[in-house]
């Protein structure tokens, strides 16, 4: 462990912590700029580090740091009905970030985040769906369609910002060992 990956993960953390809270509700789940920041972390730092900066984040926010979606904080969050939808940035940044590691091509970052973001609804809904007893088809046309849009806008802002940033990130760690 490096002291820069860690200061890489803190930066990615606060970027999120910054991201996160400003959106507004489509019905339940609010739309926020998180996920694009978590697509980022992901790509940019893989996905050991970009999972780490989620994590910082979700402890963050369950500890009362006001960085969830409209300023929101605490484990209630986390443990409501939107709830998975935060818990699901963590398999989103690590599925991402495996992808990134692996094909650090414009096409794999963007597959990775689809990808990610697939693991993101799967679990959301499902436990949006067992916390507020909403029927699974129902929660798909307020927990998800919206969403697609905005989503697929964030993957492809993300993955060509991601092949920039990753090999600057790269060269940097070089010379520094150098």
């Amino acid at each position: 462990m490096k002291l820069r990956d860690i200061a890489a993960a803190a930066l990615f953390a606060a970027l999120i912590c910054v991201m996160a809270p400003f959106g507004f509700n489509v019905g339940p789940i609010p739309i926020t700029l998180a996920t694009f920041a978590v697509y980022l972390a992901a790509a940019v730092l893989g996905w050991k580090w970009g999972t780490a900066a989620v994590l910082v984040y979700l402890l963050l926010g369950a500890v009362g740091l006001p960085v969830f979606s409209n300023f929101g904080a605490g484990f209630a969050k986390i443990a409501g009905p939107t709830g998975g939808y935060l818990v699901g940035y963590l398999p989103c940044a690590l599925i991402a970030g495996l992808f990134a590691d692996r094909f650090e091509k414009l096409w794999g970052c963007a597959a990775g985040m689809l990808h990610g973001t697939l693991a993101l609804y799967a679990l959301g809904t499902a436990w949006f769906c067992i916390v507020s007893g909403t029927p699974f088809l129902k929660a798909l046309g307020v927990c998800v369609i919206p969403f697609l849009p905005g989503d697929a806008i964030k993957i492809a802002l993300a993955s060509l910002v991601a092949v920039k940033l990753r090999p600057a990130l790269k060269s940097l760690r070089a010379k520094q060992t150098a």
